[in-house]
């Protein structure tokens, strides 16, 4: 305890590292005082009915992931989720289009261009689910609660919505820059544990409700929850190393013996982005029909507990996993890097048979770390259908819970450099936290 106390302690003796966290927590306390700040010409003391829709089902899940302000009629009700579908677009035309594939290639500039063009792209997205969402307030509200109607009070506030999530993803940008952590990642990681207290009271109020037996199920589903967090985070964290065997050097007559190195391959190369990219694709029914999942395929994929809703989750999660670590990790280039050193894996050709080899086993672990993440993904479909409450059962996998493991351990281990940077003890007892990046 004391040693924890001291690395806090440190922590805020070096002055960059201090203004980082402090303007985080600023911005981020901007996020969250927007998400209760009603859109102009709505009476909020009439929100209970767009209250009961969020209260289960896919709405809940997003009303989560804009920390409560979908179900506020907020001016950030529609979140940060357009800017991720966005982000999805471009990236998959940069593995299609010849263009895109270039400006990846461009470094900065290519990246600022193509930064520019999700931008453009979330504008667009946005209207379209802007009106969408003034038409769901229509209808799950009622009339008097409309201080503002008509034309006018529609236009109105569909420039604000696009304005609040623009602004929401700002914020993110700037923390990403002057702060600690992906700003983006960030915001939507203090939405989902700002849901966390009240889902946690729901449910112990459910069980404690309970004639037999309630206490007892809440400590397992506490248990459990925590074999979850643990099963995350070794997800997030597994590597399989690979070593490489550096050519022995000869230099006059002293000669200089090999030094084994390793290649880190992470079981999860992916981190949390295939999880997300799915979750945001699974919203899209929802986009067409309005909000309103009440018949139809909407009404299919919008449900939680449903099998095709979880079918095509998993199967998303499993083709994005693929996809984004291709994306992040290059075969050829690690070869080509190991060649330029003289390095060599044993066994192994230096140049394409490397690469061939490196990309054997990245397919193989990564097909058993996409299924392990899949089946995370759905978990919490199970606990509701053990009859976990809804919003508590979402931290028991999910996107929820991949988001929080991977943001907390990647902002940690931002921290846990700038203490050693500045030759203090780092958070963890071996000096070294292993994040999604590490």
């Amino acid at each position: 305890m004391k040693k924890f106390f001291t690395t806090i302690q440190n922590i805020f003796k070096i002055e960059e590292l201090r203004k980082r966290i402090v303007y985080t927590l600023l911005l981020i306390l901007v996020v969250r005082l927007g998400s209760f700040v009603v859109l102009p010409g709505i009476d909020p003391q009439h929100l209970a009915g767009l209250e009961k829709q969020t209260a289960d089902g896919l709405l809940s899940l997003l009303d989560m992931f804009s920390g409560g302000a979908f179900s506020n009629a907020s001016i950030f009700a529609l979140g940060i989720m357009p800017y991720i579908s966005a982000s999805i677009v471009i990236q998959l035309l940069g593995m299609m289009i010849p263009y895109f594939q270039r400006l990846q290639k461009e470094g900065e500039s290519g990246r600022r261009k193509m930064n520019q063009m999700t931008r453009y792209l979330t504008i667009a997205i946005l209207a379209f689910q802007a009106p969408a969402y003034i038409a769901n307030l229509h209808a799950q509200i009622p009339a008097e609660a409309f201080l503002l109607k008509g034309i006018g009070f529609t236009a109105f506030s569909t420039i604000l919505l696009i304005a609040g999530t623009m602004f929401v993803m700002w914020l993110g940008e700037r923390i990403t820059d002057r702060g600690i952590g992906n700003g983006i990642s960030l915001i939507i990681t203090v939405g989902i544990v700002a849901r966390l207290p009240f889902a946690f009271l729901a449910e112990a109020g459910s069980r404690f409700n309970e004639t037999t037996g309630g206490v007892l199920m809440l400590i397992v589903e506490l248990v459990i929850l925590l074999l979850v967090f643990a099963a995350a985070i070794a997800l997030v964290q597994g590597t399989r190393r690979i070593p490489v065997q550096y050519a022995k050097r000869i230099v006059g007559n002293k000669q200089y013996g090999g030094v084994r190195q390793y290649i880190p391959l992470k079981i999860n190369a992916a981190g949390v982005m295939p999880i997300i990219f799915a979750q945001a694709l699974m919203f899209v029914p929802l986009l067409f029909s309005g909000f309103s999942a009440t018949q139809g395929m909407a009404a299919a994929l919008s449900n939680p507990i449903g099998f095709w809703h979880n079918f095509i989750f998993f199967f998303l999660v499993v083709v994005f996993t693929y996809f984004y670590t291709a994306v992040t990790v290059n075969p050829t280039v690690m070869a080509d890097e190991m060649k330029k050193n003289g390095g060599f894996i044993p066994g192994v050709k230096p140049g394409k048979k490397t690469a061939e080899y490196l990309d054997s086993i990245m397919s193989r672990i990564t097909l058993p770390g996409s299924f392990f993440l899949g089946l995370i993904a759905i978990l919490p479909a199970f606990a509701m259908i053990f009859g976990v409450n809804n919003q508590f059962a979402y931290f028991f996998g999910g996107t929820s819970l991949l988001i929080m493991v991977g943001v907390v351990l990647d902002t940690l281990q931002q921290i846990e450099s700038h203490l050693l940077n500045r030759h203090y003890d780092g958070l963890m007892k071996t000096g070294r936290l292993k994040g999604r990046t590490s």
